[in-house]
């Protein structure tokens, strides 16, 4: 009789453990913390968060294994090429947010803590899951936890808002996935991932009818996830609610933890359906960018939290191009190499679009409304942070000097065409010139004469009476709006005189700002590490 012990891998182990055990630390020294000594606890957590990216040095160039089958056949976990990619953004990304975090105010600190690692926690896990009961498991601890860090504010009616329409979207795509997957499971018999896709390859008669709706369900789960069109009408409003570092979490390690599941399913588990889902992702990806830009494209300047929303939808359309090497794949002769653009676009996307969360972070201290006519001459004052994310959109338009956005999206179009998806890269082509017109109009906006008057605020509230900004800077419930200001801008008005930065977010702008520039020097060092990532 084979033994039911096994030996675990602590070291594969350790990116998912520190963030996990720190969350318990967190929660339970802020019941002994006097309050004005909680700013420990998020320092303790930038050190946690530091010390579980230090552990995947060691990682690098190997694989490992745990929580196997008798004969290792078939494993729960793995730390590989792929893993570490994932593991280094999604760690990275939470370690950024913790320093925009810093400053947060109007949060609990031990709840929010515990809130943040717990996500990543999960986040880290879903790369390394290699079986379907693991991944979903890991997609929901990494999205529980990011709905009351949406409504973590207290008494701001849109946050409240913004977190239901993400609970209650998420609990819908958890029911479909777990159908798809009762459904897979019944006609294979594993939950294996390698299992699954050797099961799905011989399953005849009723079984593979069963096994073939079970896949189309939990794609769509998983497009729910992700906020792919026309499943992404959450986003704009849970962005504008959410307290901006969280925002800026969801866009970028949230998506990112999703995006990893999904090449997981397709690639591995079903790539028998290559055929099938292929073209419906490939579908998927010029609805997704399409609409995106599009909504992008329609904000306007005097639009309470316009900045935000306007980065949210940007995140939807670039949700879009990560889809297109996906769909390459279902065609490829090496399904792996053209996953790992998707890979490596996620990686390069994250630096530059978390840098402009932190460049947005700075404004909204002293411009608490977020309107992108709060950015209007932003350089008089603020010149350093302006040209960040002057860099940080163009690298977002793929414009130079922001080759690293260039590189990445000439890498998604390469792949398209290298598979014969040329009707998907004409369209990406045209999504990418649409972008180009708000990507420069907030760039110029950043080096315009400050003293130029601004368009009156809109309210773009959800229906009802008035809400506060979710920075609680805004007006209170049911308070009149001002109709305008007399001068808007950052040199007319709170930003004539920048007050001091917190040294988190200076951190932040900073670290994004030099990792882009290292990246657009050598971009091809990630594409490289990523496309040979998988399997």
């Amino acid at each position: 009789m084979p033994s039911l012990v096994q030996s675990v891998d602590w070291v594969a182990l350790t990116p998912v453990v520190i963030p996990a055990a720190l969350a318990l630390v967190v929660l339970i020294a802020d019941l002994f913390l006097p309050a004005h000594r909680s700013g420990l606890l998020g320092r303790l957590t930038v050190a946690g968060l530091a010390a579980a990216s230090a552990t995947l040095v060691p990682l690098r160039g190997g694989h490992r294994a745990t929580f196997c089958q008798t004969g290792g056949a078939s494993c729960s976990y793995v730390a590989d090429h792929f893993t570490l990619a994932i593991q280094v953004l999604v760690l990275g990304g939470a370690l950024l947010t913790a320093l925009l975090s810093l400053a947060t105010e109007g949060v609990p600190a031990g709840e929010y803590w515990f809130l943040l690692l717990s996500s990543a926690a999960g986040a880290a896990l879903l790369p390394a899951s290699r079986d379907l009961a693991t991944l979903v498991v890991a997609l929901e601890v990494t999205t529980l936890p990011a709905f009351a860090l949406v409504a973590l504010r207290r008494g701001d009616r849109l946050a409240g808002e913004a977190a239901l329409k993400f609970f209650l979207t998420s609990v819908t795509a958890t029911a479909v996935s777990l159908l798809g997957i009762s459904f897979v499971y019944a006609a294979t018999g594993t939950l294996h991932l390698t299992g699954v896709a050797h099961g799905l390859a011989h399953t005849p008669g009723q079984l593979g009818t069963l096994a073939k709706a079970g896949a189309a369900l939990t794609l769509v789960g998983f497009a729910f996830k992700l906020a792919v069109a026309p499943f992404h009408f959450w986003v704009p409003d849970t962005y504008a609610g959410a307290p901006l570092p969280v925002a800026a979490y969801l866009s970028v390690v949230g998506k990112t933890a999703g995006f990893s599941g999904l090449i997981l399913v397709t690639v591995v588990a079903f790539r028998p359906y290559a055929d099938a889902w292929g073209p419906a992702v490939g579908v998927l990806a010029a609805l997704t960018m399409t609409v995106g830009n599009v909504g992008a494209l329609r904000q306007r300047p005097g639009v309470e939290r316009g900045a935000v929303r306007l980065l949210a939808w940007s995140s939807i359309g670039q949700a879009g191009y990560l889809l297109v090497p996906l769909a390459a794949a279902s065609s490829a002769h090496s399904p792996a190499h053209e996953a790992g653009t998707t890979v490596a676009y996620a990686l390069m996307y994250a630096v530059v679009n978390l840098g402009a969360f932190a460049v947005a972070a700075l404004v909204t201290r002293t411009a608490p409304a977020g309107r992108l006519a709060d950015y209007r001459g932003l350089y008089a004052s603020r010149p350093a942070a302006a040209l960040a994310l002057g860099f940080f959109l163009l690298c977002l338009a793929g414009l130079p000097p922001g080759v690293i956005g260039l590189f990445a999206k000439v890498a998604v179009f390469s792949s398209a065409v290298g598979t014969r998806h040329g009707w998907l890269a004409v369209i990406m082509a045209v999504n990418v010139v649409i972008a180009l017109v708000y990507y420069l109009r907030w760039t110029a906006l950043l080096f315009a004469r400050p003293g130029t008057p601004a368009p009156a605020p809109v309210s773009v509230a959800a229906p009802g009476p008035a809400s506060r900004t979710a920075s609680g800077g805004g007006p209170a419930q049911g308070a009149p709006v001002p109709a305008a200001e007399p001068a808007a801008g950052p040199a007319a008005a709170s930003l004539a005189e920048p007050a001091p930065v917190p040294a988190g977010l200076t951190a932040a702008i900073a670290l994004t700002a030099v990792a882009g520039l290292v990246l657009s020097g050598a971009p091809q060092i990630v594409l490289r590490y990523a496309q040979g990532s998988l399997l």
